[in-house]
């Protein structure tokens, strides 16, 4: 395998391996322009992993609220049960969410990493 043929602004060569049978390494393979794009954009329809922290992050300052709350007699300790139990389940629900989320991700990873394989086996190449 070869050193990758795309020419930088500077007038430099990529110093990136080409990928097998191309000239090109995966980040200059105009032929993978697409699935680039589709791969770069993962994360932000994914809702980036901030979020789910920052929804723990507020129900956690609600609970220490309602507690404050409670403590100090300004809200009723029936009603701040069953708000803590509400957010309880908000929280579970965030977090099976979550674990949702990264089996689809893992999925269609292994899905792409099998299609690999497949073609590489098609190719006359096996592993071992």
């Amino acid at each position: 395998m070869g050193v990758c043929g795309f020419i930088k602004a500077s007038g430099d060569r990529c110093r990136a391996q080409a990928m097998r049978e191309s000239q090109w390494c995966y980040v200059h393979n105009p032929d993978l322009g697409e699935k680039r794009r589709r791969n770069n954009s993962k994360g932000g329809k994914r809702g980036g992993r901030g979020r789910p922290q920052a929804e723990i992050a507020d129900v956690k300052r609600r609970l220490s609220d309602l507690a404050d709350a409670v403590l100090e007699g300004e809200q009723d300790k029936g009603a701040a049960a069953v708000v803590s139990q509400v957010l309880n389940v908000y929280l579970r629900a965030v977090s099976v969410e979550l674990k949702v989320k990264e089996v689809l991700d893992l999925e269609a990873r292994l899905e792409e990493l099998e299609a690999l394989l497949e073609r590489r086996d098609e190719g006359g190449r096996r592993w071992g």
